[in-house]
């Protein structure tokens, strides 16, 4: 719930910010994000709610460059393609997700999991993909955008699992390089996508306000999205990320006006949240979704059934 409501939260407050002040620079924002992330974990640590804990470099840059190929690749996604090709791209990351698990981490999901995945995709397909086309600049940074997106949040899972982090002491360790790379790439890239430049933004009061909040907003949804997928997996946070799909639509239609809003649009939602519903109990089910585990080797077999049998015949004796 933490992680829908900050979420769904910092989109409103965002489109608000570029739709209703002009404030067009999505990667240099997000950089904001995050140097306002990392200030809270500078505070916790030093109020010693944040404990010393250790992420190799190697790892650390790894996590660095799937996370900021995927903010830049979903902007330059978003500018290349249509809307409704870009949906469709992130209704792929679901699949890309499943197969990274099953081959990563060897993964094994039940029949009806998969199932309730389907329903999920086509209830967020049909009311939220509309007109569809494709070029190859567009599908080569849909393509980037999706891989590197799914590398990413499965990456967060893995490193928590792996290093035995907590989700502010990955924050710890991840944020102050995201903002730095990102303040510094963002001004250029955003210039690119838009010929305009940040430092020419008629800043004032309002729109500062606007920035702020959404900045802070931004340490929640950060925070809150580690946990989540640090507690579950990045297959459910995705389907998560669909139910926000679904939140904002409805925001947006209650704030922004009701064009657009039909019976079509309404159906989707409606087969999308029963989906959803359906995933939370298929998957929490045994045998929903586990780990597959493989037997001994047969020598090892062997051995042990010569051990037991010497303890049976101890035993007699």
């Amino acid at each position: 719930m933490f992680n829908v409501v900050t979420s769904v939260g910092i989109i409103i407050v965002n489109k608000a910010l570029m739709a209703t002040y002009g404030y067009s620079f999505a990667t240099t924002l997000t950089g904001l994000h995050f140097a306002f992330t990392t200030l809270m974990t500078i505070v916790l640590r030093c109020l010693g709610y944040i404990q010393p804990s250790h992420l190799p470099f190697a790892e650390l840059l790894r996590f660095i460059l799937f996370a900021n190929f995927s903010i830049v690749g979903m902007n330059v996604s978003l500018m290349w393609n249509t809307v409704g090709f870009y949906q469709i791209a992130k209704l792929s990351m679901i699949p890309v997700s499943c197969l990274l698990e099953m081959v990563l981490d060897k993964i094994r999901y039940s029949r009806d999991t998969k199932l309730s995945i389907g329903l999920v995709l086509v209830g967020v397909g049909v009311c939220t993909v509309t007109d569809v086309s494709v070029n190859s600049k567009g599908f080569l940074a849909a393509f980037v955008a999706v891989w590197s997106t799914s590398l990413q949040q499965y990456y967060v899972h893995y490193l928590q699992r792996k290093y035995s982090l907590s989700s502010f002491n990955f924050l710890g360790h991840t944020a102050p390089a995201q903002a730095a790379t990102l303040l510094v790439v963002g001004p250029f890239l955003d210039y690119w996508l838009t010929e305009k430049r940040v430092d020419m933004y008629d800043y004032n009061l309002v729109s500062v306000l606007f920035i702020t909040l959404s900045c802070t907003i931004a340490i929640g949804t950060n925070l809150s999205q580690f946990i989540c997928i640090g507690r579950f997996t990045a297959v459910s946070f995705q389907v998560l990320g669909h139910m926000k799909t679904i939140l904002v639509l409805v925001m947006g239609f209650f704030f922004f006006g009701r064009e657009g809003l039909n019976l079509h649009v309404v159906i989707g939602m409606i087969i999308a949240v029963l989906g959803m519903i359906w995933y939370g109990n298929a998957s929490s089910k045994p045998g929903g979704k586990e780990r597959r585990s493989y037997s001994l080797p047969t020598t090892r077999q062997q051995k042990l059934g010569a051990a037991s049998d010497s303890d049976d015949n101890e035993d007699k004796a």
